[in-house]
């Protein structure tokens, strides 16, 4: 085990496990299939591919390539560059601790899900028994001391992976967790794809419709994609500078910048065919919201019958999976962050202890997010948001992140980027259409979205 400091990843797979396993998490299972339900399927499709190849690989690349040219966490990292730049580093540490706060209770949910189902196939008091799930659902939400339990408990889980150490724990964990959820995805995806009318939710997501996007609608769909590329690559947020420091200097990075993507985009598919075709078969609205996942999709199984127990307990499991496995990556992007200014000040830097401390720190943001109860506890909310844990979204996902990445995309320069793809002898096979990406299309793209995603959560009415 990793007791001290940094660790290095033990191999290539294992790397490229532990950020496929970043990526691909609670953006793609439960937010993925939800926005696209909201915006128009084909058309959040399409735009959320077009960000994908014009931004999120070229970020990606250029997150990966700081990391490992310097050696140190997001923080550390921008300071490296420039002392001036060093306030771009602090809002890629504070974005993935907000989000731990939300995420660490929804993958809390998740586990809850799995239990009841698990109850449900043995015939168990603690399923769901015959509850309607909508009531279920929010029922849950509401009793601050199951939400809080299940939440601290995924905390717990959390920590122990990381505090394991980067090829000890993290990659480890991933390399066995990653293929596990894609041939139990695969499992749902048949089941779900052969249920009487689920041709109409495939068409929904693959049929050209460009109604979502008259008058200035493309900006609410494009900022809606955006949000959700940033969340679901892990950019923006300390993640991929952290991992790309952990990388040796004989791999290569400009590979590792496009299977990542390309994975993640895979799986975000793949999750959008587990779900969209299932709630269309039963007849239920896309556009659910964010209780897609636990209460539309719950409702589906509930009419499978006998078997329905059997899918949920498998879906719920493998929704865990894939939260937990950016959990880690999202904990390990602040540990690094710590350690680096444990070993700046002369300290000896216990890794575990850091882990400790950042973890209770967390558990206690979990717990004032999960007795909010999704707003139904009557607390006192901010930002306009009707529950704490839109309002933290906000600051994260609708700000910090986009506000990040677009600074990474002006402030690191290209040629530290060529230095550390072509080492090795390695070419830039990429290079002409990477530099155009980060010059021009990245920032102009970004700039829409974080614009978009600000009128959305505030309801600026700036694009009508």
């Amino acid at each position: 085990m990793e007791q001290q400091g940094k660790g290095q990843w033990g191999s290539s797979f294992g790397f490229m496990m532990a950020a496929v396993g970043s990526a691909v998490g609670l953006g793609n299972l439960w937010g993925f299939p939800y926005k696209m339900g909201a915006n128009g399927g084909f058309a959040f499709l399409l735009l959320y591919l077009v960000l994908v190849v014009f931004v999120g690989y070229v970020i990606m690349l250029t997150e990966l390539a700081l990391g490992r040219k310097t050696g140190k966490g997001v923080v550390g990292a921008y300071t490296d560059l420039s002392k001036k730049y060093t306030f771009i580093g602090w809002m890629s540490a504070i974005a993935p601790w907000l989000i731990l706060s939300f995420y660490c209770m929804l993958g809390g949910y998740c586990m809850k899900y799995a239990v009841a189902n698990l109850g449900d196939l043995f015939g168990a008091g603690w399923g769901i028994g015959d509850a309607a799930s909508d009531a279920y659902f929010f029922g849950f939400a509401a009793d601050m001391g199951q939400t809080v339990i299940f939440s601290l408990i995924f905390v717990l889980l959390t920590v122990f992976i990381v505090r394991a150490g980067v090829s000890g724990g993290i990659e480890k964990f991933t390399s066995i967790a990653m293929p596990a959820l894609f041939v139990m995805l695969v499992i749902v995806i048949i089941r779900a794809c052969t249920l009487p009318g689920a041709s109409e939710g495939i068409a929904f997501m693959f049929k050209p419709d460009w109604s979502a996007f008259e008058g200035t609608g493309w900006v609410k769909v494009l900022s809606v994609a955006g949000g959700q590329m940033f969340f679901s690559l892990s950019l923006g947020m300390s993640i991929m500078v952290a991992y790309g420091s952990y990388l040796p200097k004989t791999d290569n990075l400009e590979r590792s910048a496009l299977i990542i993507p390309f994975a993640d985009t895979i799986v975000a598919l793949m999750a959008g065919l587990a779900t969209m075709p299932a709630v269309f078969a039963a007849g239920l609205e896309p556009g659910a919201g964010p209780g897609l996942l636990f209460v539309t999709l719950q409702t589906v199984f509930k009419g499978m019958g006998g078997v329905g127990p059997i899918f949920g307990f498998v879906f719920y499991t493998l929704v865990f999976i894939a939260a937990i496995t950016s959990s880690i990556s999202l904990l390990e992007g602040i540990t690094a962050v710590a350690v680096d200014k444990m070993e700046e000040k002369g300290k000896s830097v216990n890794r575990n202890k850091l882990v400790m401390i950042l973890g209770a720190s967390i558990a206690v943001t979990a717990s004032i997010i999960s007795i909010d109860g999704l707003g139904q506890n009557g607390f006192p909310q901010f930002l306009g948001q009707g529950c704490w844990l839109d309002a933290v979204d906000l600051i994260s996902e609708g700000i910090l992140m986009p506000l990040a990445a677009c600074y990474c995309a002006i402030v690191v320069p290209t040629t530290l980027v060529e230095e550390e793809v072509t080492l090795n002898g390695n070419q830039f096979k990429t290079q002409k259409f990477y530099e155009f990406c980060i010059k021009f299309i990245a920032p102009i793209m970004m700039v829409i979205v974080l614009l978009g995603q600000l009128d959305g959560f505030l309801g600026l009415g700036m694009f009508g």
